[in-house]
């Protein structure tokens, strides 16, 4: 009689087990209805954070995410907000808050973008529209204790990837990409007002193709500059277009002739502000510029990125009849 019973609770306690392995690491919730957020604030019990799932559907009971929990041992949940999409065990589920799978929201920004590029990726991110992003951006509290000569936060919006929460507003956009300028800007030792270092800077990205150069074109700048000459800059005069909603994708005349302070080919010194937002390696070009006698530099035909460097006009009108020879042939 007694090996009967032995034999039952075995049975039963085997069958229970089976039970359990079958609802927590092979049963995905055939009710998930999706997609479902849950946000986990830190320090929140393993119960709370089990009624949670529960509550939106992502768990059929919360106990099985305290027996989830018992298939890695040690570990435990991670605080931030998680995205499921479609139906999961008990243990997966359990296995992506150990893991800090938190959902995040993608901005990618790369050195040269302007404000407007990024206003456009911010709204694709789904982060809020551009024209909110573009007003944040020139938001005076913002820019105030940051540059206070610059117009708007283009140059301080610092180009990296950057990761966001689901209700992540377009200030904390800003503000997380100005903070990463900070940094950078303390790395590389910058005091002060950055304004004119970072316009100088902005210039250098948008005409750089190849690395090495960007010393040698902020050199050029930074020679035109002390003789007192316009800096005839090409990306300036497009930032220009752009800021008066007339930009088509080529200079026009009607771009070089524009009275816009950000045209340097009508305006002498520096623009009143960045035209981009430049990487590190090009802030610290402008910050160390090479010693040049040359005033000049054109595209080197072949399409390579490269440019010809000259020290006087004449050198320099060669350098661009050879550039639009090369043009014409390879249209």
């Amino acid at each position: 009689m007694k090996r009967i019973v032995v034999v039952v609770l075995v049975g039963a306690l085997a069958a229970a087990l089976g039970l359990l392995h079958w609802l927590v690491r092979v049963d995905a919730y055939g009710d998930f209805a999706g997609p479902a957020f849950v946000d986990i604030p830190r320090g929140t019990s393993s119960w709370a954070i089990g009624r949670q799932l529960a509550k939106a559907g992502v768990l059929r009971s919360p106990v099985l995410y305290q027996v989830a929990r018992l298939t890695r041992p040690g570990k435990g949940a991670q605080a931030g907000e998680y995205a499921f999409t479609r139906p999961a065990t008990p243990a997966q589920v359990f296995a992506r808050l150990a893991a800090g799978d938190i959902f995040h929201l993608d901005v990618v920004v790369p050195e040269g973008s302007t404000m407007f590029d990024i206003a456009g990726q911010v709204e694709r991110a789904g982060l809020g529209s551009a024209a909110a992003f573009l007003r944040e951006a020139s938001s005076p509290r913002l820019i105030r204790d940051l540059a206070p000569s610059a117009p708007s936060l283009e140059g301080y919006l610092f180009p990296a990837t950057y990761r966001f929460g689901r209700r992540s507003t377009v200030g904390d956009v800003c503000r997380a990409m100005t903070a990463q300028f900070r940094r950078v800007h303390a790395e590389l030792g910058m005091v002060g007002d950055p304004g004119r270092t970072v316009t100088l800077a902005s210039m250098v990205e948008k005409e750089a193709r190849i690395p090495e150069e960007r010393s040698h074109i902020a050199g050029v700048y930074a020679a035109r500059l002390r003789k007192g000459m316009k800096l005839d800059c090409d990306p300036t005069v497009m930032y220009a277009a752009q800021l008066e909603g007339n930009w088509t994708g080529a200079i026009r005349r009607t771009d070089l002739n524009s009275s816009s302070r950000y045209n340097t080919y009508q305006n002498p010194g520096l623009p009143p502000g960045p035209i981009a937002n430049p990487g590190r390696d090009s802030l610290r070009a402008a910050l160390n510029p090479l010693e040049t006698a040359d005033l000049y530099f054109v595209a080197q035909p072949g399409g390579t990125g490269a440019h010809v460097f000259s020290k006087d006009l004449a050198a320099h009108d060669k350098a661009v009849s050879s550039y639009r020879r090369d043009l014409r042939r390879r249209k």
